[in-house]
């Protein structure tokens, strides 16, 4: 009997010192969201949106801009503006005086993979021979008028800032210019129209999402319409199985999600012949994380505006 009092006092003792366990507060999801965005009927502008505050936080001319460069300290990369159907090639030459015409681009030409792999841009490691001069094939305007060619060596790179050296394929027009960094944005992006940076992207930080049209590699590059990722800790993955209203906080988390900027891509319509028209699929769910970490499921209602207008993208979206 006296074991069993001191065993009862050592019991209670013991769970008097050990703290209450809390519940677990319940993962409440918000309101889904039905927005819209106007690319125009020819799908000339570039419009990028913030999951966050629901709403277009920039958009441009998709004309504006022809090279982005890395604007990282230690970045060195240059990306194409292949909403243009660009695309770039080593001419292996490193006079700049002597490369005159596009001899030899067709077979040397290259654009940036789709998936925004920075180790496959279409300009590459360009410091491990410097000076080498690149031919840059500027593509189409929304009306499908070609922008003409372009010579450029890229000179020199370092925290703050790059040197270019460019020009017509003749040498009028050459410029050296300092194209400088600034971290808070994903590129600089410089413009051969103006022969000066140009401001496209909003801060990395600002949004999460980009209407655009780009080179897809299917059995040929091919320029499509579609939706595209911010490079900057933004993370997706499509969902073709589960429902809309399936998905849920724990279900986003239980998924494994890339860093492919064209995860969600140009695949969520289809052009039907027969209605000459657009086709949407809803049934295409994609989840994607923010770079706060916040998860969403979105998906394409429609690809019209209200007045029947093309190249109006119409979604739904919830924070979960």
């Amino acid at each position: 009997m006296k074991y069993s009092i001191v065993f009862i006092s050592l019991v209670l003792a013991f769970s008097s010192c050990v703290k209450e366990e809390l519940p677990i507060p319940k993962h409440d999801p918000g309101d889904v969201i039905t927005n819209s965005v106007n690319m125009g009927s020819t799908y000339k502008w570039q419009v990028y949106f913030s999951l966050k505050n629901n709403t277009v936080v920039g958009e441009n001319l998709k004309t504006n801009w022809d090279l982005g460069f890395e604007s990282s300290s230690t970045g060195y990369r240059i990306i194409l503006n292949s909403s243009k159907v660009m695309y770039a090639a080593n001419t292996n030459q490193t006079d700049f005086g002597l490369v005159t015409d596009t001899t030899g681009f067709g077979i040397n030409k290259k654009f940036d993979s789709p998936t925004g792999n920075m180790e496959y841009t279409a300009i590459g490691d360009w410091r491990l021979i410097p000076n080498q001069v690149y031919l840059i094939d500027r593509g189409y305007n929304e009306l499908g008028t070609h922008q003409g060619f372009r010579k450029i060596v890229f000179q020199h790179v370092d925290e703050n800032s790059y040197s270019i050296r460019f020009s017509q394929l003749n040498g009028s027009g050459e410029t050296t210019l300092q194209v400088s960094k600034d971290s808070t944005y994903n590129f600089t992006f410089f413009s051969f129209s103006t022969s000066t940076t140009v401001l496209v992207e909003p801060p990395k930080e600002d949004w999460d999402i980009v209407f655009s049209q780009y080179l897809e590699e299917l059995s040929t590059p091919y320029l499509v319409t579609g939706c595209l990722l911010n490079r900057y800790k933004t993370i997706a993955k499509a969902d073709s199985i589960t429902a809309f209203n399936s998905i849920n906080y724990d279900f986003a988390l239980s998924q494994l999600l890339s860093s492919n900027i064209n995860v969600i891509g140009y695949d969520w319509k289809e052009y039907n012949f027969t209605t000459s028209s657009y086709q949407v699929f809803p049934n295409k769910i994609y989840i994607i994380q923010d770079q706060n970490g916040y998860y969403y499921k979105l998906h394409f209602i429609d690809f019209y505006s209200n007045s029947g207008i093309k190249g109006n993208p119409k979604f739904e979206f919830q924070r979960l």
